[in-house]
């Protein structure tokens, strides 16, 4: 009875570390991949969908952003003009700096995609030095780790170790899912980042006018603020590799061991959730 004892204990102890292993592998390549994916501006991550979403813009959305600059340009001439008692007053110098506004204008309209792809630019060099200097640190199920579990489960009894299994399934479980939830989050703000440049001219062609100035100053905050989230995205991802890069289980319990890295996981979890609100909050967009 000893020898069968010692068997399935052997068997179990086998069973949960490589449901360990496998639960920490998993969660390495979730927070693994929001790192390489945050990295990419909008061309690099899909070039399918960005000359989709360029090509819609440029063909569709442009000619109306024409109409709309046309109408803004008249109607600021047109306040110019009743502002001076109908020209009596008039200041000819104001002409010519209507006509440099105007030139101003037609060329941010024209060259509209490359400011918008400047903006991720300069956001994906910030997320780039955020990434090498974060991805050395994220690591699970060290030697040390592993080691430690191990000797942590050879002083459970066979129905301790029974539960601890049907623990680390059901945290696998989870993870799964968690995983899914945090590759929705990211590939979400990617597909935003697509609708929200697709109707770039329109914002773009009423930013010089005094009035309409607004729509394009809102516009560009929330263009800082949709590729600045990936930094703080990648802030998270910091503060959980910092919570788990000296992840050593103690007091002999392997279980705190594993319900605590899910608790770390979930809190990443909602912490992605809410760096969209967050980035929004600190660049004043609505």
């Amino acid at each position: 009875m000893d020898s069968i004892v010692a068997w399935i204990r052997g068997v179990l102890i086998e069973a949960n570390m490589s449901a360990i292993s496998s639960l920490f592998d998993s969660v390495d390549s979730a927070v693994g991949d929001v790192a390489y994916q945050v990295g990419h501006t909008p061309q690099s991550w899909n070039p399918a969908i960005f000359a989709m979403v360029r090509g819609l813009s440029e063909m569709v959305i442009m000619p109306v952003a024409g109409l709309i600059l046309t109408y803004v340009v008249c109607y600021e001439l047109i306040q110019m003009v009743l502002e001076k008692n109908n020209m009596v007053d008039f200041d000819t110098f104001n002409i010519f700096r209507w006509i440099f506004k105007t030139f101003i204008a037609v060329f941010i309209l024209t060259n509209t995609w490359n400011i918008v792809m400047g903006v991720f630019q300069l956001a994906q060099g910030v997320i780039f030095g955020a990434s090498g200097y974060i991805t050395g640190n994220l690591a699970l199920g060290s030697p040390e780790m592993m080691s430690l579990i191990e000797s942590q489960l050879h002083q459970m009894n066979v129905g301790q170790l029974l539960v601890m299994l049907v623990q680390t399934n059901i945290a696998m479980l989870g993870m799964l899912i968690m995983g899914v939830v945090i590759t929705v989050i990211v590939w979400g703000r990617m597909i935003e980042i697509f609708l929200v440049t697709s109707l770039a001219p329109i914002p773009f062609a009423t930013i010089t006018n005094r009035e309409w100035g607004q729509i394009g100053n809102s516009y560009l905050k929330s263009l800082f603020a949709l590729a600045f989230q990936g930094f703080l995205i990648m802030v998270c991802i910091a503060i959980y590799a910092v919570l788990i890069a000296n992840f050593v289980p103690t007091g002999g319990n392997a279980q705190t061991t594993l319900w605590s890295l899910i608790a770390y996981t979930v809190l990443l979890c909602f912490m992605l959730l809410k760096t969209g609100g967050i980035s929004k909050g600190i660049f004043a967009a609505h």
